[in-house]
């Protein structure tokens, strides 16, 4: 894949993923869907599309993937989709991406990484920035969504460590998504007393599994051959900005100085982090 190629298809990447925060939102904000059919469906709508892909290759899911994997990806999705009930799609792109990329630097330090001064001090102003989102106020996103959004951050930060790994980055995606319709599908039956969809809902669903993460993640991996581990995690702090931006201009949400001086602390400092660590110590899939 060119340069021109790459860039184009990092930016669709970018664009589906901000797109899984405002099609979740906007399904359970206009009581289309309840959180737990959303995320039936668009793990189902998802794993169809992902296998069909893996097919068309001449492949196949079923060796791929893991349930471990799998149930962290359940974890995700369920979390997202539950929080999405009270928080706006701005805070809670950030709020996941800003979990995400911590899990992922966290784990480096575990395993022996360090940080230099740059990267200590873009670490204190990133977690300053998701303090400060959190703190009560009259702006501040509702505390129980906003650890229902970290919760996934966490998750889908082990799914992606998890996946590092993988040699066929999207068979992997596929078995696990085909792996977790299990746990959703309990999930499902739990909730069942709560269910209530409609059709713009299921649509709502479908578009956010079968476009925004099928699709979306296929898009992704074809692009990450061609950038650098710590360009393909910097890349992703993109995300938030987008959903920010399309929630503001179709969901009509207000984009407060809160969140802006947040958003600016925690992608900032995250920034600093990555742009100083080694290319091979990066979070790539998310």
């Amino acid at each position: 894949m060119n340069k021109t190629n790459v860039v184009l298809s990092t930016a669709v990447a970018m664009m589906a993923f901000a797109a899984n925060s405002l099609l979740c939102r906007v399904a359970l904000r206009g009581a289309h869907i309840d959180a737990a059919s959303f995320t039936l469906i668009r793990l189902a709508s998802g794993a169809l599309v992902l296998w069909l892909i893996v097919r068309l290759r001449g492949g196949t899911a079923r060796k791929h993937g893991s349930w471990l994997s799998a149930f962290a990806l359940f974890s995700y999705a369920a979390g997202f989709s539950f929080a999405y009930l009270t928080l706006p799609a701005s805070a809670g792109a950030l709020l996941l991406f800003g979990a995400v990329q911590a899990t992922m630097i966290g784990y480096g330090l575990w395993r022996g990484e360090r940080l230099g001064l740059m990267q200590s001090a873009g670490s204190t102003l990133a977690c300053a920035g998701l303090i400060g989102l959190l703190l009560p106020g009259l702006s501040a996103p509702p505390l129980d969504g906003a650890i229902l959004m970290i919760v996934a951050g966490v998750a889908w930060g082990v799914y992606s460590l998890r996946g590092r790994a993988s040699s066929d980055a999207t068979a992997s995606t596929a078995g696990n998504f085909i792996r977790a319709l299990p746990f959703v599908a309990v999930l499902s039956v739990l909730m069942l007393s709560r269910a209530s969809l409609d059709v713009l809902g299921v649509g709502y669903a479908v578009a956010s599994g079968a476009i925004a993460s099928g699709l979306g993640y296929a898009v992704w991996y074809s692009a990450l051959p061609g950038l650098r581990a710590t360009s393909a995690a910097t890349v992703q702090l993109s995300v938030p900005v987008i959903a920010a931006l399309g929630a503001a201009l179709f969901l009509d949400e207000a984009i407060t100085l809160r969140l802006v001086l947040a958003s600016v602390a925690v992608l900032g400092g995250i920034t600093l982090v990555m742009t100083g660590r080694k290319p091979d110590a990066g979070a790539r899939r998310v």
